[in-house]
């Protein structure tokens, strides 16, 4: 599909999609929004793509949120796809994995972005933030739920009741990012992540997500270890089950169905 306000290179199994307006920070309007659910949809429906890495064109800023500018210039009110903001964050039935290269500024939706990816990789130099008080908003897509869940409810406060900016290495520290990089580094790290899940069954990554994050909803372990789960069903029923096993055995690498 074409594109106008990101772009989206494939590598095998990879997908990396670009936020494309470094002139505002890579902050998204509503037509880039729509752009990008086209764009995760089209992850999604794609047997042959199993991880994906968002960033930010740029050295500025992976992404700073609602494009306020453009809003005050057309006097639209916000409106926001079904799938949410970047086209991710109210995205919730997406198992394969997606990683947030962080090159920069992650202000309100940008860190909102962030938090709806399964891993955050950081340049030493990215800061994040939730401002939307600082504004007379509030961080509505996800962020005011996925960061206390994320480091715990009162170190999640201190950052949203204040709207402050959090540098790499406390974000790091408090643990809503997965690993740190270079300044300029952060899409190569998260390359090499992505690398990591490529060795592994595409079918194990989506139980395994999903197993976790739908478990985060029952409070009681049990009830949650003893949920059926459609995706480990899939993958129990599915060829990377016997070909795990049967290549360790043969001490060769795997051959994952794209399934």
């Amino acid at each position: 599909m074409k594109t106008e306000f990101c772009t989206v290179e494939r590598d095998g199994h990879l997908t990396v999609v670009t936020l494309g307006r470094p002139e505002v920070m890579n902050a998204l309007h509503f037509p880039a929004n729509e752009e990008l659910e086209r764009v995760w949809d089209e992850f999604a429906r794609d047997p042959e793509q199993w991880v994906a890495i968002v960033t930010g064109a740029g050295e500025r800023a992976f992404c700073t949120g609602n494009d306020l500018k453009y809003q005050a210039k057309t006097g639209e009110r916000p409106r926001m796809p079904l799938s949410g903001f970047g086209g991710l964050t109210a995205r919730f039935n997406l198992n394969k994995p997606i990683i947030a290269a962080v090159n920069g500024a992650a202000m309100g939706g940008g860190l909102e972005l962030a938090l709806a990816c399964d891993l955050i990789i950081a340049a030493e130099n990215a800061r994040f933030a939730l401002p939307e008080p600082r504004v007379g908003l509030a961080a509505l897509a996800g962020g005011i739920h996925r960061l206390p869940r994320a480091i715990g409810l009162k170190r999640a406060m201190g950052i949203m009741l204040t709207g402050r900016q959090v540098p790499a290495r406390e974000a790091y520290e408090l643990g809503f990012v997965t690993a740190l990089a270079p300044a300029g580094q952060a899409l190569a790290e998260a390359k090499s992540w992505a690398e990591q899940m490529l060795e592994c069954s595409p079918m194990s990554l989506r139980a395994t997500k999903q197993i976790a994050m739908r478990g985060l909803t029952i409070p009681d372990i049990e009830i949650a270890y003893r949920v059926e789960y459609e995706a480990v069903t899939k993958l129990r029923n599915g060829p990377d089950y016997a070909e795990g096993p049967k290549a360790f055995a043969e001490k060769r690498k795997p051959v994952w169905s794209s399934l």
